[in-house]
């Protein structure tokens, strides 16, 4: 486009002056010329990598960093580095979506029974259903607060249960950890980590573990890195999904956590803490 503009207007302006105000060397131009106006060869594979790069960033939903789509175009069987997927990104201005800090949300003041800390910060697990992880975010709507609670498998850092309620309540993890034993055929001898809430030391929390051989462990009191990995998730979650975004009701911001969870982050987003690969793909690879 510039060597268009000054071939434009070479006769009313110096060439020299117009390579030097656009930031063009004279060669370049006299180049194109001799090319009869065609971009170059290695101008025409900038911009088909471009192109390339720009479909698998919007096919990522904005979403994905240099890392993740040069993992997306490999698998599709286009032969490409890190480093040329990071200028591509650079040159069409292309950014993955920017985290932001969030608060801290369940409240642990309270006099309910606390369980010990069975995971101590140990996130690893060997096969599936050894350690969960849960805890509870708030999103913001038009119509108020929604609350949403989640349970993580720390083998595949699958999300495995999940509710939501405009209330902060015993019910709501209650139906997270109801939907993560039914989804995982109801096994027992799970250590079941999340923080000191008091919806988690509830008795209606503290029975569903107990009916169901499940073993309770909570983190040290103001410690989040012994929740780490759920609180990972939940950043994951509103810098890809949320923030940016403007939900009018409730209903809309429950879709939207649904695709997130059950489409994206499940299915298809990878993860660098299991190879770069989604959680499904990870189980699936481990099975087989």
């Amino acid at each position: 486009m510039k060597y268009a503009f000054i071939e434009q207007h070479r006769q009313a302006f110096s060439v020299h002056r117009m390579c030097a105000f656009l930031g063009v060397a004279r060669s370049g131009y006299y180049a194109w010329r001799q090319r009869g106006g065609e971009p170059s060869s290695r101008r025409r594979r900038q911009t088909i990598t471009d192109q390339r790069v720009a479909q698998a960033f919007e096919q990522g939903k904005g979403r994905s960093g240099a890392p993740r789509l040069t993992r997306d175009l490999n698998d599709a069987g286009v032969p490409i580095c890190r480093n040329t997927v990071a200028a591509s990104l650079r040159r069409q201005n292309l950014r993955a979506k920017a985290a932001r800090k969030f608060k801290a949300t369940t409240n642990s003041r309270h006099g309910l029974p606390v369980a010990p800390n069975l995971m101590e910060q140990d996130f690893t697990a060997t096969a599936p259903n050894q350690k969960w992880v849960g805890d509870i975010t708030y999103l913001a709507t038009g119509e108020g607060w929604l609350y949403l609670a989640v349970l993580i498998d720390l083998y595949s850092r699958k999300v495995i249960g999940w509710a939501m309620s405009e209330r902060m309540t015993a019910d709501l993890v209650s139906d997270a950890l109801k939907m993560a034993l039914w989804s995982r055929k109801m096994p027992k001898g799970v250590i079941v980590h999340s923080d000191r809430g008091s919806q988690y030391c509830s008795t209606l929390y503290q029975s569903l573990l107990m009916r169901h051989g499940l073993k309770c462990s909570m983190s040290a009191k103001g410690n989040c890195y012994d929740n780490a990995c759920a609180e990972s998730f939940f950043h994951s979650l509103k810098v890809e999904a949320i923030h940016g975004e403007r939900f009018v009701t409730r209903e809309a911001m429950r879709r939207q956590v649904f695709e997130y969870i059950e489409l994206d982050y499940n299915r298809q987003r990878r993860h660098s803490a299991i190879g770069m690969i989604s959680p499904e793909a990870f189980e699936a690879q481990m099975i087989a």
